[in-house]
């Protein structure tokens, strides 16, 4: 079982950064691929970043790639995205979630999410 906690969200300017944390509790952190996912008012999940257990793979979506970063300190059982130059179509409630084994960029394939925390880009 693990449970996860995402924090840093907020309010901020087009062009401006967030970091979001997801600190997650159980022993087996380390061995779950981890993801980002996002949900629009009116709009389906949609993926954004996400990487493997051990970091060595990563997969971005195209409309983040070169601001986002997606980033993992297994001692800490924390994992965060580093959101630079944000827009205003950023504006979304964040969600991290967690899968053992395997990496994907399909939210129903992840068994694990956090509650979400909310970022807002102002234009």
């Amino acid at each position: 079982q693990v449970q996860l906690v995402e924090s840093g969200g907020g309010l901020v300017q087009a062009g401006g950064s967030l970091r979001l944390s997801c600190a997650a509790s159980g022993r087996t952190f380390s061995s779950y691929a981890m993801g980002w996912f996002r949900q629009a008012p009116g709009k389906e999940r949609e993926f954004v970043a996400a990487h493997n257990w051990s970091g060595s793979i990563t997969y971005y979506a195209d409309s983040v790639k070169g601001r986002f970063t997606i980033s993992r300190d297994n001692a800490k059982n924390t994992v965060y995205l580093q959101m630079n130059s944000l827009k205003p179509e950023d504006t979304a409630v964040y969600y991290c979630a967690a899968k053992p084994w395997g990496l994907t960029v399909v939210a129903a394939t992840y068994d694990y999410w956090g509650q979400g925390t909310q970022v807002t880009v102002s234009s």
